[in-house]
């Protein structure tokens, strides 16, 4: 699994997640893994990615064919762009999409964060975007970087990014499937 994070504050927003794989109990770390980023850029947003690792491949190939046609400035933008990219999950990319029979949509299997001029946001399996106003975690360790991103976000002394970093070091200590070294990234938010 994986550990995303996702702040804004004082003018600046953060992203940053962790770079472990697993395959069961077998741990990949960066050490041995070359392309252990789980974190995107498409056009001027980055995407912060959580569930199997094969995501990583498939978002970045559909993006590189259709990024023209993402948009990730609007939560109503980002819903279209994911629900042309769930088409092709099931098209192009074999998604199972058969879950729980008691899900009232099929899910798309990813949770991702995001982070560009316009703010940060978040889409879940089933694709329900939210936007959000200060903070967000997503994946195994979220639940730990929930509580330090609450503890630490008004401190004064912290901007975005080291209340990004150490909310999703907080995760890599406590989470066993969430491990350092980190990746992040920071953009200027637009005003408004």
């Amino acid at each position: 699994m994986s550990t995303v994070v996702v702040v804004r504050k004082g003018g600046i927003g953060a992203i940053c997640a962790d770079t472990l794989t697993k395959w069961g109990s077998v741990k990949e770390s960066a050490a041995y893994v070359q392309n252990h980023g789980k974190i995107l850029h498409v056009g001027e947003t980055y995407l912060g990615l959580t569930g199997p690792a094969t995501f990583k491949l498939i978002l970045r190939d559909y993006f590189n064919e259709n990024g023209g046609d993402a948009r990730f400035d609007s939560p109503a933008a980002i819903f279209r762009t994911w629900n042309r990219l769930h088409r092709a999950l099931k098209d192009r990319y074999f998604l199972l999409g058969e879950e729980d029979k008691e899900d009232p949509l099929e899910s798309s299997r990813i949770d991702v964060l995001m982070l560009n001029k316009h703010g940060i946001f978040g889409v879940a399996a089933h694709r329900t975007v939210q936007e959000f106003t200060r903070f967000y975690a997503f994946g195994s360790g979220a639940e730990h970087a929930l509580g330090a991103l609450f503890a630490l976000y008004d401190d004064p002394s912290l901007n975005a990014e080291a209340i990004a970093k150490r909310a999703t070091e907080a995760a890599a200590e406590f989470d066993d499937s969430t491990g350092m070294p980190l990746e992040c990234h920071t953009v200027k938010l637009s005003a408004g």
